[in-house]
């Protein structure tokens, strides 16, 4: 820890609370066992860690059952986006290996070198055979569902790639962003659900529903994008859609320059507003899942999805750099994120609230804004009602509730405590009261004199020369 987190915390408190809470007191619903793995496995998981922290902790949290297919789905879908994200690989070549990528994964021994040099993860494609191995070892029913998420994925990442040599980069409409968003994260939901329920630790309602599915991968991909915008524009990548950045400037270069701030914002306001439509599903979604680590494992990276989507609305700051939650508040919303559905709504409120907070009627989008925002409040009121119906009705026919012992015996008790330290007062007052008068008198005070002034109505002190006569005539002359 550097000095600036050392100032950063001495002045945020709470957070490194949340840190040292999280550090200390979260106890994995189920732990991972390394001494019963195989070498493969070993090395699967070791990839996992370099690959994903974030994902890979939650990852490793999770049911028995489902630990390994879906740690390897993981992998396998890492190394086909490694694929796709590397702009070296000449499209000839990365046409079929995107498309044909879900039979690589039954091949034995199969591994790839032919990623660039700087390629973050071409470490996993060149010691895939790993990978391959395990997969081939997990249940039949997990291989289909696994492939099936795979050949559609990376038939969709090749349509990108073709499109994009053709000189067609970047994302037209909304339509086109959703159904860009669709294929590298709706389709991870899609089949992350089906493993939920082939193992029996979600509702099988789930798989009726998929457009809650692609809204749990929507979500925190359109969340992403948001946040990384001017990284990806340093890389030579938009995913904005034309569609909605046209309405605020006449090139996408135009939002990172200064003059164009307010131009910028708004723009940022209506791509937050897109992303936030998909919050009340994923509570909905979140509602069907039934083993604790399986929630945990959902609603982590959606309560830190809402967490981002409130940090980068109307902040100048993402037309700049890459800007993240901060580790104090990431722990905060991990531990409130893996206890219950009511404390995930908690969550979702307390940062739409922020969103709402910070619209503005200077934005064309204020009044939509204002309305999604209402909307995701609404539906948590609606499934987690902030007034209790039997105290409404008791209000409506203006009937007391019982009053609980306990409560009314405490309540006695404070109404004596105040009786008796009023008394006690009082009588402080009293004896101090008594002390000086009786002080007084003992070094000559005449009291029959301020008492006979009291009776002619003279309330206040009298003056120098009426202090004189009242002194010669009270005057004995024994001095």
């Amino acid at each position: 820890m550097g000095v600036a987190d050392v100032v950063y915390y001495t002045i945020h408190f709470q957070e490194l609370r949340s840190i040292i809470q999280w550090k200390t007191w979260h106890n994995p619903v189920h732990e991972r066992k390394p001494e019963n793995e195989s070498v493969s496995l070993k090395v699967c998981f070791s990839f996992l860690d370099q690959t994903s922290r974030s994902f890979s902790a939650v990852i490793q949290e999770l049911h028995p059952e489902l630990l390994v297919p879906i740690a390897l789905f993981y992998l396998i879908l890492r190394g086909l986006d490694t694929i796709e994200d590397d702009m070296t690989i000449p499209i000839e070549k990365k046409d079929p290996l995107l498309r044909d990528f879900h039979k690589i994964n039954e091949k034995e021994g199969w591994s790839f070198n032919g990623n660039g040099p700087d390629e973050k993860d071409r470490e996993l494609l060149v010691q895939f055979h790993y990978v391959t191995e395990e997969y081939r070892k997990i249940k039949p029913v997990y291989r289909e569902i696994i492939n099936d998420i795979t050949q559609k994925m990376g038939a969709g990442m090749a349509d990108y790639c073709n499109r994009a040599v053709e000189g067609k980069a970047g994302v037209e409409t909304v339509k086109d962003y959703d159904e860009y968003c669709y294929y590298v994260a709706g389709l991870v939901g899609n089949g992350l659900t089906r493993l939920f329920v082939e193992s029996g630790l979600a509702n099988p309602a789930l798989n009726e529903r998929p457009q809650l599915q692609t809204s749990m991968g929507l979500f925190l991909q359109k969340t992403n994008i948001i946040r990384d915008v001017r990284e990806d524009w340093d890389d030579n990548r938009r995913f904005w859609p034309r569609e909605i950045w046209s309405k605020h400037v006449d090139d996408f270069e135009d939002l990172f320059k200064p003059e164009n701030k307010e131009a910028a914002l708004n723009c940022g306001s209506e791509m937050v507003l897109n992303s936030l439509n998909h919050a009340d599903e994923c509570l909905y979604y979140l509602a069907g899942l039934k083993e604790q680590s399986v929630f945990n494992f959902a609603a982590i990276p959606q309560s830190m999805a809402v967490a981002t989507l409130a940090l980068v609305f109307r902040n100048p700051n993402i037309f700049k750099k890459n800007v993240k939650i901060t580790k104090g508040e990431a722990c905060q919303i991990m531990l409130d994120s893996t206890q219950n559905l009511s404390k995930v709504c908690e969550v979702f409120r307390k940062y739409v609230r922020k969103i709402h907070k910070k619209n503005t009627p200077k934005d064309p989008n204020f009044l939509k804004i204002s309305i999604a925002c209402g909307k995701v409040e609404q539906f948590i009121e609606s499934i987690f009602p902030s007034q209790n119906p039997q105290a409404l009705q008791r209000a409506a026919q203006e009937v007391k509730p019982p009053e609980d012992p306990a409560a009314a015996k405490e309540r006695k008790e404070a109404r004596e405590d105040i009786i008796y330290m009023l008394i006690a007062v009082m009588g402080t007052l009293l004896v101090l009261s008594t002390i000086m008068i009786g002080i007084a008198y003992l070094v000559g005070a005449r009291f029959d004199i301020a008492a006979k002034q009291l009776k002619e109505g003279n309330f206040r002190p009298p003056n120098s020369d009426t202090a004189r006569k009242i002194a010669e005539k009270y005057d004995r002359g024994e001095l």
